[in-house]
């Protein structure tokens, strides 16, 4: 076999250095772009004091949202993570914020300020829970903030205005929304082991393992879990909404892919 002279050889380890610093280049302008969401100009001063707490840019990241992803904010409030998913999938992409009327309602409309004249990519419907007007299979992610243990709560005042659900309709909403291997990112105060939906009313908590299984017997699988939110000085038995627990409950973080 005939030798290549060391001139050329270099040239060859030269060629194959830059073509694998470009790819690392890549993959760090890729991560970066959920720090960028985060520091994108003109965020109101409330967003801002929220992020060291919710660590919004990890969470989007660990979702692995991506430019051009279609994704859907499922009771989204006032839009706080629709906003910056706008910025992660860009101008190619599209972010829906749903809510219900009830869920319209509780967040004093701010979405509408949040996105009028701002944020083009992003759209809001006021949605019915258990039957999403979303085609089938459309979205390739859906993300489910601190919202999944509030299908479970009860609350019989007519100020309220609150629903009861059923629950199993809207999980399967959620999956029929969601493409084949299509990601579900799920964040939750967490509830004491063991005690199921028993706090979702009292405490507005919900059990980490009883949120698992639900999902999985919906044809999600479970992929990916992180501790960034995690207070291990929660005793999970305090009210997490209002009063001394705000901001300061422990929180599961759970990601699924949609199986089929």
């Amino acid at each position: 076999m005939a030798q290549v002279p060391h001139s050329r050889r270099r040239l060859h380890f030269a060629a194959m250095a830059l073509l694998g610093f470009g790819a690392l280049a890549a993959a760090g302008a890729l991560a970066d772009i959920y720090d960028d969401a985060v520091a994108h100009p003109g965020r109101s001063a409330e967003d801002l004091r929220r992020d060291p707490i919710d660590r919004p840019a990890d969470m989007l990241r660990l979702a692995g949202l991506k430019p051009g992803m279609q994704v859907a904010d499922f009771m989204a409030a006032d839009g706080y993570y629709s906003e910056l998913a706008s910025y992660v999938v860009g101008p190619k992409g599209h972010v829906l914020l749903l809510n219900n009327p009830t869920w319209d309602y509780w967040s004093g409309n701010h979405w509408k300020e949040r996105i009028a004249g701002r944020l083009p990519n992003v759209e809001h419907r006021t949605i019915d829970a258990e039957h999403i007007d979303v085609p089938d299979g459309s979205q390739d992610a859906v993300l489910l903030i601190k919202a999944y243990h509030d299908f479970y709560a009860i609350d019989d005042d007519p100020q309220a205005k609150w629903p009861r659900f059923d629950v199993a309709r809207v999980v399967s909403s959620v999956a029929r929304m969601l493409k084949p291997g299509g990601t579900l990112l799920l964040i939750d105060h967490s509830a004491r082991p063991g005690t199921g939906t028993a706090d979702a009313t009292s405490l507005h908590r919900i059990d980490e393992a009883y949120t698992r299984r639900e999902f999985e017997q919906h044809g999600f699988k479970l992929v990916r879990t992180s501790d960034l939110l995690r207070r291990t000085d929660d005793a999970r038995d305090a009210i997490s909404y209002k009063g001394a627990m705000v901001g300061k409950t422990d929180r599961f973080v759970l990601v699924f892919r949609k199986d089929g």
